[in-house]
């Protein structure tokens, strides 16, 4: 499970590792959080020259772990909290010690989440209802990540690869339920960043039938026992389809297009005019 983590506003990425209990972060991302350096590689460069200790050290401290960057998913250097504290020793940085705390922060809550699985939707809740969105519009994205959830479980057990073939068949989805893949999506919805994720742009109704593709997938899957790849990826293009079908439908019947142009942050400044 990866995701990304704000510090101070800041975008840290970070990755959980099940086997160790452990979240691990990008070096890179938490050097720039602390030192606001413009040239971040040159910065650890330097660092790593000036501590011999952790330049002798480095190689048990950092780890190369699949993370998602501009270029898609690539390798980058890692480290969990113990390594981190040991990095932040050669940061002179008024922000050490709060980035400590928020470190202990972190592990502790996603331990927590563990233990008692309701407080992680809570917090992604919270984390919604900070950003501006309504609460009907958060019950709808918490229910397709459920949805979502059931689907990657069910694509592991039939030992389909994560993130290259995941994409792939999250493609063919989209393709049949908006005529679109997500890439094109995004485009449309003028989302240029890598990290941007697409479904928190998307209004209630571009939700609905991205859930519908999904969970129809899920069904066609169990159903049809699908094997390898290439099963796997016609029971997609399936499940897409019905969505696809009954998303023709009700433009059909409304006759207003379910792909919206607008993105979040387009939603939330029409609601700040209305407030004004």
């Amino acid at each position: 499970m990866s995701n990304i983590k704000l510090f101070e506003s800041k975008k840290i990425r970070s990755v959980w590792n099940e086997g160790e209990q452990k979240w691990y972060f990008s070096v890179a991302d938490v050097v720039e959080a602390l030192t606001e350096t413009v040239n971040v590689t040159d910065y650890i460069k330097k660092m790593r020259l000036r501590d011999k200790e952790l330049l002798k050290g480095w190689g048990q401290i950092v780890t190369p772990l699949e993370l998602l960057t501009f270029g898609g998913r690539q390798k980058v250097n890692c480290a969990n909290a113990e390594g981190l504290f040991r990095i932040i020793q050669s940061i002179p940085s008024p922000k050490a010690e709060p980035f400590k705390r928020w470190l202990a922060k972190v592990g502790y809550e996603r331990l927590e989440e563990i233990e008692n699985p309701e407080l992680a939707s809570k917090r992604v809740r919270e984390i919604y209802k900070a950003k501006g969105y309504s609460d009907a519009w958060i019950e709808k994205r918490l229910r397709g990540i459920a949805v979502r959830d059931e689907l990657t479980e069910e694509w592991k057990k039939r030992g389909i690869k994560e993130h290259v073939e995941f994409a792939i068949l999250t493609s063919e989805i989209s393709k049949a339920t908006f005529d679109l893949t997500p890439t094109e999506y995004k485009k449309i919805k003028n989302l240029p960043g890598k990290g941007d994720n697409l479904r928190d742009h998307m209004n209630d109704l571009e939700l609905i039938f991205t859930m519908l593709g999904e969970a129809s997938t899920t069904e066609i899957t169990r159903e049809n026992n699908a094997k390898e790849f290439d099963e796997n990826k016609l029971a997609a293009k399936k499940g897409g389809k019905i969505a696809g079908d009954a998303r023709i439908a009700l433009e059909k019947e409304s006759g207003k297009k379910v792909v919206s142009k607008e993105n979040y942050l387009n939603l939330i400044e029409k609601k700040k005019r209305k407030l004004k």
